[in-house]
């Protein structure tokens, strides 16, 4: 009689059921198999289409250096940062949105997956004829080239001329600061200065 009430068990030791952890474990069996089974019964898995290069420009810029007003209630296209309308979020800088749209989420949320599909050489031969007649020479030649040259050249002279025409402004203005208004020479002597401008004491 160490003081302990009667019936409780002070030993504090857990006792396992044997019978009952078997029964548990050979559940658990049945279920992974079940779900085998069902995984079996979906059918094949998507069939994603190989990455595509973009036919479209990425718009990072249209909205630089503009002020929005932000509020929380705001649908998520009007918040602050680049939305993406397939995945429906909001990213917070370019870089991010950039890594966004590359990235394996968008991706498979258009159909595909990140696998790059083998070119055949008639492929790449093809794409080349196709660059080739985006690039074509014909519409840049050397006279397209001579008349930027020549524009530029006009420009950069013309930027020249006003910043001549601005410091001899200024240069006008310092000067017309500095003349004072027509001095009695006699007063002029008595306050100690002879004379401005070009008279030069030898």
């Amino acid at each position: 009689s160490g003081g302990n009430p009667a019936g409780v068990d002070n030993t504090f030791r857990r006792k396992f059921d044997k019978e009952e952890y078997l029964e548990r474990a050979r559940q658990r069996e049945r279920d992974e198999k079940d779900e085998a089974r069902r995984g079996k019964d979906r059918g094949p898995p998507v069939q994603r289409q190989p990455l595509k290069h973009r036919d479209y420009e990425v718009d990072l810029e249209s909205r630089l250096g503009k002020t929005q007003v932000v509020t929380p209630i705001a649908p998520l296209s009007q918040q602050a940062g680049y939305y993406c309308s397939v995945c429906e979020c909001v990213v917070k800088d370019s870089a991010n949105y950039l890594d966004h749209i590359n990235g394996k989420k968008h991706q498979r949320a258009l159909g595909m997956s990140m696998r790059v599909e083998r070119a055949s050489l008639e492929q790449v031969q093809k794409r080349f004829e196709a660059l080739k007649k985006r690039k074509d020479p014909a519409s840049f030649s050397e006279q397209d080239l001579d008349e930027r040259i020549w524009k530029q050249q006009q420009e950069e002279e013309e930027k020249k001329r006003q910043r001549r025409e601005k410091k001899k402004e200024k240069k006008k203005e310092q000067a017309g600061q500095n003349e004072p208004e027509d001095i009695d020479p006699d007063v002029a002597a008595m306050m100690g200065f002879g004379g401005f401008g070009t008279s030069s004491k030898k």
